[in-house]
């Protein structure tokens, strides 16, 4: 599936919010039960094309692009949060009938994933979730590692200039690290992630959304209170390699979460689903299958 297939085979629809009513973009597919996938930062729902076909197999697959990303409104005096995507989800979720649902997450979506997490512990989501399964993300805020042009989209000063400059050339530079060295991307793979980022003028929003690096650190007691707390059946499939939250992440779940289903890549870094498809895919659908 090209890129060009991925946004011709979905919509935008129109969301409300408590900010305002928004375009986001969504891609479904497949029959069965529900299962919803939430993208990283800075990229899109596109992240998970190559896993799309096992998924839609076996399940009603949603995904999107979350506020602020891939084909989705990217307003450009928004203050994006967390939060905010959280109620986007439960939004989405309504308007699709879905009220019970498997959940796939990846890097700036595991923090949603947790938000999940703590409203349903409340009592208060009206959506059963079946099961998360987390891809490398910094579910301990306290471990994640910034990239140092994360560090500087951070930057008050430096952020919003650094934004402006930003070209697919060094967007290209900064994300390579961030893979395996024995599963590069090709050139033309990371135009295709530029371009799901320039879309729309976002690549001039690096400096707000990442802003959730902040909403980590807010929210941090509750989300690992409820990561560690929950009731809902955990998985983890994890590239061992990634230098944000990798190796040293991994650790922190086999020692909080001794019981839970945590699957090492060894060879694996930050992007499982795009570096090693068919193994996620397979795992996929080993966990879905129950």
């Amino acid at each position: 599936m090209t890129l060009a297939e991925w946004y011709a085979g979905g919509r935008r629809e129109s969301l409300r919010l408590a900010s305002a009513p928004w375009g986001i973009f969504i891609h479904s597919a497949g029959t069965g039960p529900w299962c919803t996938l939430f993208h990283g930062f800075p990229t899109s729902s596109w992240d998970w094309h190559r896993v799309w076909p096992t998924l839609t197999a076996r399940r009603h697959t949603l995904a999107f692009d979350f506020l602020g990303f891939g084909d989705s409104d990217k307003p450009a005096d928004h203050d994006y949060s967390l939060i905010e995507q959280a109620d986007l989800v439960l939004a989405l979720w309504q308007r699709h009938g879905v009220n019970r649902t498997d959940l796939v997450v990846h890097d700036y979506g595991v923090s949603i994933a947790e938000e999940i997490l703590a409203r349903h512990a409340e009592g208060g989501l009206g959506v059963e979730i079946s099961s998360v399964t987390f891809l490398n993300g910094g579910i301990y805020p306290d471990l994640h590692r910034p990239q140092p042009s994360q560090l500087m989209l951070l930057d008050p000063e430096q952020g919003p200039k650094l934004a402006e400059l930003v070209s697919g050339e060094t967007f290209a530079m900064a994300l390579r690290p961030t893979y395996a060295p024995g599963r590069q991307p090709s050139d033309a793979e990371l135009a295709e992630q530029w371009e799901t980022v320039s879309r729309r003028d976002g690549h001039r929003l690096g400096h707000r959304l990442i802003q959730y690096i902040r909403d980590r650190e807010r929210h941090a007691e509750r989300w690992v209170r409820a990561l560690e707390t929950t009731t809902v059946p955990r998985h983890f499939l994890w590239g061992m390699l990634d230098p944000v939250s990798g190796a040293h992440m991994a650790a922190r779940i086999a020692e909080r979460l001794p019981d839970a289903d945590l699957v090492r890549l060894d060879d694996v870094a930050h992007w499982p689903q795009l570096e090693a498809p068919d193994v996620v895919a397979a795992h996929l659908e080993r966990i879905l299958a129950r």
